[in-house]
């Protein structure tokens, strides 16, 4: 088996290629030219299996795509078997400041890698296609039962910043493909998902980032300023993203193409991740963080909770890692 990556550079490509190498696929990964390292994420392991290699590739240039999925074709000899999307400007925050770009990424790449794929045959010749959706485009929707707030695969989309208006725009793109071309492809509904491969500009590794220094400062008797977050109360449903991975796997192993919520089934606030993180080094957050205005979201998606009941009835996914786990994950790498 082989499979195309396209966000090899990110944490889930860098976890997914490690799952696949595990199972003897040739991995083929999509890296845009930089002129500064973009692979810090990718273990040696990876880079060095003799089954793994590197094109370049920009999702947001149509030529670019059909260059690095012929490059693929040449160097297996070979359709791919599986092309996996993990490519996006996937950080909320900053779609509110580049909105345009977020778009070109979010929607239009997406909309590139379809048409590649159609263009040279993969979709008659069987190629299974994934792509990233994201909890982010349930907005403030949800379901309730007995009190409990969650969203399911058949809560409606109703996206709340550039970012997830991009994200439902690729998802029903994949949606219009499956029905009109017929397509195989998946679209992974997934929650946040963290781990010690997290960039520093999300909130979980900006806290676990600054507790390990605050733990080395204060080994060395030093003082750093108060980490400055935004709203503490916001709920999310955090997993580990190796176990997420192996759900977009698991999807393109089953013969029927459906969208999957990917989630732990429980909510946490940031004040919670918070709690954890500073106490696992004897901290209590409270005398170390100021909320700041700054940080706080044009429009928040207040609660997030995810289902997971229609991917573990049908494929049978459970997550490994729990909450405290996971924090605890990241601050021991970070320390």
């Amino acid at each position: 088996m082989n499979a195309l990556i396209f966000g090899i550079t990110g944490q889930d490509g860098s976890y997914l290629a490690e799952h696949l190498l595990e199972r003897n696929y040739g991995v083929v990964g999509v890296v845009r030219r930089s002129s500064v390292d973009t692979l810090t994420r990718l273990p040696h392991h990876v880079i060095n299996h003799s089954s793994f290699h590197l094109v370049e590739g920009d999702i947001i240039d149509y030529v670019s795509v059909l260059s690095a999925m012929k490059s693929a074709e040449e160097h297996w000899n070979d359709w791919p078997h599986e092309v996996y999307n993990l490519a996006a400007q996937s950080h909320v925050a900053t779609s509110f400041t580049q909105p345009q770009f977020t778009w070109q990424v979010n929607a239009q790449g997406v909309l590139n890698i379809l048409e590649v794929m159609r263009a040279r045959h993969y979709i008659t010749h069987g190629t299974k296609f994934y792509q990233a959706s994201t909890s982010e485009m349930f907005g403030k929707n949800y379901h309730t039962w007995r009190g409990a707030k969650y969203q399911d695969e058949s809560v409606p989309f109703a996206p709340c910043s550039p970012y997830a208006i991009a994200k439902v725009a690729a998802h029903n793109a994949v949606s219009m493909y499956r029905d009109a071309y017929g397509l195989q492809g998946w679209c992974g509904i997934l929650f946040n998902h963290e781990s010690p491969r997290r960039g520093l500009n999300f909130v979980t590794r900006k806290i676990t980032h600054y507790v390990a220094s605050l733990s080395h400062a204060l080994e060395q008797d030093t003082c750093i300023p108060k980490l400055q977050l935004g709203n503490l109360e916001a709920m999310r449903d955090w997993g580990h993203a190796k176990d997420y991975v192996q759900a977009m796997h698991l999807m393109l192993q089953s013969d029927e193409p459906y969208d999957y919520v990917v989630a732990t089934g429980e909510s946490h606030s940031v004040r919670e991740f918070c709690e954890v993180a500073f106490a696992h080094v004897g901290l209590n957050y409270q005398d170390h963080i100021e909320v700041n205005p700054d940080c706080l979201r044009p429009s928040e998606v207040p609660h997030l909770c995810g289902s997971p009941t229609k991917i573990q009835n049908y494929l049978g996914w459970t997550r490994s890692v729990d909450f405290k786990s996971l924090v605890i994950d990241m601050v021991e790498a970070d320390l």
